[in-house]
């Protein structure tokens, strides 16, 4: 009997599937476009979530929401409508890690960044139940309760 190559080295701190590629053509040309002013007047600057900020800015439990495409596997579900859930965030050396799911935690994603010149998060996406699905993804943090986040499609924040 063959035995399994477990010599598999995994980069998130989660033990998941890696986002494949975080820094590709893609995710450079999105971010090149992507616009987050971080001001009042932003859809995710209304808190929405109740978590307890910890000392630390990133690191931590944090609630998620996205909108801009329809998850098929939640009946009635439209673009627009916000899929709220809860999230990790956990830097690891240059790269910030965010875990999140929806529906009630039956789904996952998981973004994969670096911080660009500019301060941002920019990096990948990839649904964890689902990992065909990818899309470029740039944040950025607001303070130690907000991260604004978008995608080619729609929104990804987190609060706390």
């Amino acid at each position: 009997m063959q035995q399994a190559n477990t010599n598999i080295v995994i980069r998130n701190p989660f033990g998941t599937m890696d986002v494949p590629a975080p820094d590709d053509r893609d995710v450079m040309d999105y971010a090149a476009t992507a616009a987050l002013a971080g001001d009042a007047a932003d859809v995710n600057a209304a808190a929405w979530a109740i978590i307890a900020a910890q000392s630390d800015p990133l690191d931590g439990i944090w609630a998620s929401r996205w909108n801009g495409g329809a998850d098929p596997t939640i009946a009635g579900d439209t673009p627009q409508a916000w899929k709220e859930g809860r999230a990790e965030v956990r830097v690891a050396g240059e790269r910030i890690f965010l875990r999140f799911d929806w529906d009630h935690g039956r789904r996952h994603g998981l973004i994969d960044t670096a911080r660009d010149r500019a301060g941002r998060l920019v990096g990948k996406y990839i649904n964890l139940t689902n990992p065909a699905i990818t899309r470029p993804w740039v944040g950025l943090v607001v303070d130690a309760t907000r991260i604004d986040g978008c995608f080619p499609n729609g929104r990804l924040d987190f609060r706390r």
